[in-house]
């Protein structure tokens, strides 16, 4: 997966904006507000890519056992995040369905009203 192709996966869910809180590196993803996935640009271009995503605690813990490029979230809840490294172990297949739980996880933790709006709003 390119830099490309993870930036424009993350924006093409409904509601999604994309901010550099912490510094000028740090790409976030969020919806609603709220984080699902972070990744340094400084990285990708080093060839060391990686994004920090939002999972299920337990899924998280096979997934790492699983995975050698999966490790729990740097800087980060180490229970409810991982650290997954591009073009490693990890198909992209697999890494689309891992941004996809992570969106959903935080998207499902919305107000319902928030989550009416951002299903309702025209993108």
């Amino acid at each position: 997966m390119t830099i490309t192709d993870f930036y424009e996966y993350c924006l093409s869910k409904k509601g999604v904006t994309e901010h550099f809180p912490f510094d000028e590196d740090t790409l976030v993803f969020k919806v609603g507000g709220k984080m699902f996935a972070l990744s340094s640009l400084a990285k990708w271009e080093k060839g060391e890519a990686s994004v920090n995503l939002k999972c299920d605690p337990e899924r998280a813990i096979e997934l790492r056992e699983e995975y050698e490029g999966i490790q729990p979230g740097f800087h980060m809840s180490k229970v409810h995040w991982n650290t997954v490294t591009i073009n490693s172990d990890i198909p992209v297949k697999l890494l689309r369905e891992l941004i996809d739980h992570s969106y959903e996880l935080v998207f499902n933790s919305l107000t319902k009203k928030l989550r009416d709006e951002i299903l309702h709003k025209d993108n």
